[in-house]
């Protein structure tokens, strides 16, 4: 046996299982934000007398917010260690939250397009340095576990979605059930980040422990740096694929499914926690198929579930056939993001940057992507332009090789590109 295999096998150190039951949280709780807001979309529709159109526009000034934070925020958790930069900016999500339900209450379309300005930087730096986090504690573990935690999002988003269900059944007003969940999850993100690895910049030792360990690049040089990577801009485009397929049926499922079938509110509701459910499965059972078939394999796979999951909810003419697609489409959206991620942090002494540009191109087209289809779907309908998604899904299973295991302290050439595809 190898000392890598000796390293990769020994149990877990204490701190480390108690960081990964802290990120495990903190992911939840992320996704319970989130879900809160994205549930309740066709009361704040209705309340603020939106079009399909205007309603894109509103959630594509929400996304700028985190399209402007995301390729700051490598830097951000270098200067203030992923234990600050998780709660800061979770509490940033919440004030944002807050000013949108004011902006609801009183009918403002603007005021609600401010607090989602405030929302998007939150959620983008949060995300940013709890994958960082996440992918810290996976390589002290020495196993696959980042899909886990991102099965901890989804385990929000379906906590969430449930409870938003019942407020839309029992007609609770946004303006009041939102503000209670962000506030009582801005709560739980304050406890569970005590327990993350101590230090600035979270990095792993590498396996071989080889001596001579040079010095993790940092600032903007190296921010830049990362953005001239070719693998890194490669596995960009995988976790961008999976995050519109997983990003517009989180923003427009609900509203495709209440629109387009004549259903009520709670229906919409119903369908968007069906699709998160599916998300969670995968996320948790493509765990072990990652450790046995690999990141290409297990990625291809999705790519392909996804891709029917639309072609069906986006064709079929009968409600029950529409939610058989949309879980197969969560099935198939559950693991390019978190596998991204992973791919993007494989060498610790870079992964802050990588993982940055990575999440940056994958929350692009998360945060404004979806606006732009409510945009198409003002002319074609909402089921229609979800058809849409499968061009940039056919693209990232082009480069699904981006995301082999690169060797810790490999410099992710052009050779290494070229093998992605």
């Amino acid at each position: 046996m190898s000392r890598v295999d000796d390293v990769r096998r020994a149990p877990a150190p204490r701190e480390v299982r108690l960081a990964s039951a802290a990120v495990f949280t903190v992911f939840l709780l992320s996704g319970v934000n989130f879900a809160s807001w994205a549930a309740r979309l066709p009361a704040v529709r209705d309340a603020l007398g939106l079009s399909p159109e205007r309603m894109g526009v509103l959630l594509l000034v929400g996304a700028f917010g985190s399209l402007f934070a995301l390729p700051l925020s490598g830097i951000v958790v270098e200067r203030l260690g992923a234990r600050r930069t998780v709660l800061g900016f979770a509490l940033l999500n919440a004030v944002g939250y807050g000013v949108v339900s004011v902006g609801v209450m009183l009918g403002e379309a603007v005021l609600v397009g401010a607090g989602l300005v405030l929302a998007g930087i939150g959620t983008g730096v949060w995300d940013a340095a709890m994958n960082l986090e996440g992918a810290v504690v996976e390589q002290r573990l020495g196993r696959t576990v980042m899909p886990r935690f991102h099965a901890g999002f989804s385990f929000g988003t379906m906590a969430a979605a449930g409870v938003a269900a019942v407020a839309a059944w029992w007609h609770v007003p946004v303006q009041v059930h939102l503000p209670v969940v962000v506030a009582l999850s801005s709560v739980g993100v304050a406890v569970a980040v005590r327990a993350f690895l101590a230090g600035p910049v979270p990095t792993a030792p590498r396996p071989d422990g080889a001596p001579g360990t040079p010095a993790a690049p940092r600032g903007a040089r190296a921010a830049v740096g990362a953005w001239l990577e070719p693998r890194t801009l490669l596995i960009g485009l995988v976790a961008l694929a999976a995050a519109l397929t997983e990003g517009a049926a989180n923003d427009w499922v609900s509203l495709a499914v209440v629109d387009g079938f004549g259903t009520a509110h709670v229906t919409g509701a119903v369908a968007f926690g069906l699709f998160v459910t599916a998300m969670t499965a995968m996320r948790l059972f493509g765990t072990p198929l990652l450790d046995r078939f690999g990141r290409v394999a297990v990625l291809r796979l999705c790519a392909g579930l996804a891709g029917v999951g639309l072609l069906v909810f986006g064709l079929a003419d009968q409600l029950w056939l529409a939610l058989v697609g949309v879980v197969v489409w969560g099935a198939g959206a559950a693991l390019g993001f978190p596998v991204g991620m992973s791919a993007a942090a494989d060498d610790p002494l870079r992964a802050a940057q990588r993982v940055a540009v990575v999440s940056t191109i994958g929350y692009s087209a998360f945060l404004a992507g979806p606006p732009l289809l409510g945009l198409l779907a003002q002319h074609v309908g909402y089921r229609p332009a979800l058809l849409a998604i499968l061009v940039p899904v056919a693209l990232g299973l082009l480069v699904t090789g981006a995301a082999r295991p690169l060797a810790q302290g490999a410099a992710p050439d052009d050779d290494a590109a070229r093998r992605a595809v």
